[in-house]
């Protein structure tokens, strides 16, 4: 019998304590992308399943073994969606949106779902931010979906992390290279796995992503797709590593580089941090110029990325980076009786009214456990409220970082705090 008590395996509660993280992250993804013309998209956290069997690839792990897949009362096959790229094509396609200008840009942050054996960096349940530009086909797209890419990562606070690129060609000249993959494994096919071999005749690439250490050594020495690009992919990513040149965006060829998903072509990429173990990849993504057309659209030429959230996190703590803390309590009103207690709910919706974080008594603790629990939040500023301040229509406002008290009327608190709080920023930059 499940536990009720507990969340799924593989699955993570997000407490109060860390929220504040994710809203800072989640954030700056989204303001930066938005500077390279990204607007947000939202689509729904399932999908008839077809749309990724067909477009993700039936030969990949992904769809083989990780789907979250069930029939629903309709008798329709619908599918918890293990990535978002495939869905928000959907939604291109659906809403016609590449008939309004190119190209068309959106970002997405949401939940992701496969069922894998979970470990550091590699949940069931994990969030993914990701951007996709359908439209545009030109290597200088590539380039700027990767410079934002870097950007991303160096504005939130990552330091250490490299970026390694590749080109995986077209469909002409991968027929080619599936030829010598399929040439390759061939001669070694009694040592992979199962599902290899049911790879070697359907799409020998695949193999290439096994994470099964037996097949991952064999693939060691196989052919690599970049010594099969037909001239014109060539020059596509000889223009791209110029690109990138330009902009001095550091990088690395690594020719074993294939993503794990079968919808890519030519420009594919990978961020890569050396201090999270073994799931090292933060970021990836490249250019999937055949996925409209094969979702049902007019063709149109398409790439992005996608970066694990949860990753990323792991990345900036274990480099230490510096996040911003969250926002403490501006004042909490300790009231005492019930006429008190009444001004201070008043109080603090005035307080509220203004953008201060305004709290007060609502559990009926005595006067020194409320002073306990300010304390405890971390609250800025206390203000003590009973008989004697409603009748005089003033009370004491302390400084709780400094112990300094002033007398203010009720009716000025949000006057004082804003009055405390631009002397203390004076002080600190010297002003």
């Amino acid at each position: 019998m499940a536990e009720i008590n507990k969340a799924p395996r593989g699955t993570n509660d997000l407490l109060p304590e860390d929220s504040y993280k994710w809203q800072f992250v989640e954030q700056k993804l989204i303001e930066t992308a938005g500077l390279y013309g990204f607007r947000e998209i939202r689509t729904p956290v399932f999908e008839h399943t077809e749309v990724f069997t067909k477009n993700v690839g039936d030969t990949t792990d992904v769809v083989q073994k990780e789907m979250y897949t069930f029939t629903d009362k309709g008798d329709r096959s619908i599918t918890l969606r293990p990535e978002f790229t495939a869905g928000v094509i959907r939604s291109v396609v659906e809403h016609s949106l590449t008939a309004a200008a190119l190209p068309v840009k959106v970002c997405y942050c949401g939940g992701c779902y496969r069922y894998e054996k979970p470990q550091a960096g590699r949940l069931r349940e994990f969030h993914q931010f990701g951007v996709e530009c359908i439209g545009a086909a030109s290597p200088a797209a590539d380039a700027e979906v990767i410079a934002l890419g870097s950007q991303l990562l160096r504005d939130i606070g990552v330091k250490k992390i490299s970026l390694e690129i590749n080109s995986i060609g077209c469909p002409t000249c991968r027929a080619e290279y599936h030829k010598a993959l399929k040439a390759y494994f061939e001669e070694k096919k009694d040592r992979l796995c199962g599902t290899c071999n049911e790879r070697l005749e359907r799409n020998p690439m695949r193999i290439l992503d096994c994470k099964s250490p037996v097949c991952s050594e064999i693939a060691k020495d196989a052919p690599v797709v970049i010594d099969f690009l037909c001239e014109e992919c060539a020059d596509h990513f000889s223009k791209v590593k110029a690109h990138l040149d330009g902009m001095g965006i550091s990088y690395k060829v690594n020719p074993r580089i294939v993503r794990g998903l079968d919808y890519y072509t030519r420009t594919v990429f990978e961020f890569v941090s050396g201090d999270i173990g073994a799931q090292a990849t933060v970021c990836g993504g490249g250019r999937y110029d055949g996925l409209l057309e094969q979702m049902g659209g007019q063709a149109q030429p398409a790439l992005g990325f996608a970066m694990g959230i949860e990753r990323l996190l792991m990345v900036l703590e274990s480099q230490q980076a510096e996040l911003p803390e969250p926002r403490p309590c501006d004042i909490y009103i300790a009231p005492m009786g019930d006429a008190a207690t009444l001004k201070a709910g008043v109080l603090c919706a005035a307080l509220r009214d203004e953008g201060f974080e305004a709290l007060t008594d609502i559990v009926g603790r005595g006067l020194k456990a409320q002073m306990r629990y300010a304390n405890k939040i971390g609250a800025r500023f206390t203000l003590v409220l009973g008989d004697n301040e409603l009748e005089s229509g003033k009370a004491r406002l302390k400084c709780m970082e400094n112990g300094e008290e002033q007398e203010i009327a009720l009716d000025a608190i949000a006057d004082a705090i804003y009055e405390a709080t631009f002397t203390k920023m004076a002080e600190e930059f010297g002003m």
